[in-house]
């Protein structure tokens, strides 16, 4: 009897040893099970500590390499993640696939130019606007247009489906071209078929610097007033429009967090980095136009909210 415990005696210590080396290399090659903090837990993604992200290729929006996603807001998006502690992990789709994905609560969040609008929102939430989309035209070099009343009568081209089809069917005399991506307004521009092409802002920044052989250029249009758009309703897509990062309607503590953390960039100077990053102006990107405060008060804020702004 006093042999067998004084071997138990010698074991032991081997058996702690032995565990203690598993419970290290298993933690080392393991980093998925690494320890969620309580403050990202609270946050209360679909899986704890890990922020499942819809993106579609809208480069140089969104745009996934490798299981990376790059892009202006993905850039956003992953700085505010490693605020909170989370880990992003993307998947890509469509436009509607994103939207849809947010709503069914299959994704924590999407990004990549969503526009905030009130039927959105009465299925989601918005954050506050991590930047404002500016009225961007690509137009021929030496060509300029100022003015809706300078469109009026111009060969206008734009995608199909995207808001600036409204706007420009509403433009006394203009004809519409509609394609199916950004590629064909760009080779009708530089082909001189069109005069002027209606594009996300960084997607013209982008050819300009892709394509140079094109020659073209990008101007901002002075928005229309309140009296411009009540005259003519489809004007208001014309105007500057505030982009946002799109959540389920559970997702209140994870929305409110990020916002925070959107306001603070603002403040810190980080997103003006990451426009200028993208070759975009501060000045357009991140101070909102007077009527944005009111779009979103006593909606899905509070009657005395602002906007952010540099």
């Amino acid at each position: 009897m006093a042999k067998t415990l004084n071997a138990r005696s010698r074991i032991a210590p081997l058996l702690a040893v032995v565990a203690l080396a598993v419970s290290t290399l298993t933690a080392c090659g393991d980093d998925s099970k690494a320890p969620v903090s309580d403050a990202a837990a609270a946050l209360g993604t679909l899986e704890p500590g890990v922020l499942k992200v819809a993106i579609q290729p809208y480069a140089p929006y969104t745009s996934l390499v490798g299981d990376k996603m790059s892009g202006l807001d993905a850039d956003i998006l992953n700085a505010v993640a490693d605020k909170l502690g989370l880990k992003v992990k993307p998947e890509l789709t469509d436009f509607a696939g994103m939207l849809a994905s947010v709503q069914s609560r299959r994704v924590d969040i999407t990004i990549g130019g969503v526009a905030w609008t009130a039927e959105r929102q009465k299925q989601g939430l918005f954050t506050d606007p991590p930047y404002y989309s500016p009225p961007a035209m690509a137009v021929r070099a030496g060509e300029h247009y100022q003015t809706v009343k300078d469109l009026e009568g111009k060969n206008l081209g734009t995608v199909e489906g995207y808001v600036w089809v409204k706007s420009i069917q509403a433009v006394p005399g203009a004809k519409l071209h509609a394609y199916p991506d950004g590629n064909g307004v760009f080779d009708d521009l530089g082909a001189g078929r069109i005069n002027v092409g209606f594009l996300d802002p960084l997607l013209v920044l982008a050819a300009q610097k892709e394509r140079p052989e094109l020659k073209v250029e990008t101007q901002y249009l002075t928005p229309p007033t309140a009296a411009d758009v009540a005259a003519h309703p489809a004007y208001q897509y014309f105007q500057q429009y505030m982009t946002a990062f799109y959540l389920p309607k559970q997702a209140t503590a994870l929305e409110k967090a990020i916002s925070e953390q959107i306001r603070a960039m603002y403040a810190n100077g980080e997103l003006t980095k990451l426009i200028q990053k993208y070759g975009g102006d501060p000045n357009q990107f991140l101070k909102p136009a007077p009527e944005i405060a009111k779009t979103r008060q006593n909606v899905d804020r509070p009657a005395d909210w602002q906007p952010p702004s540099i």
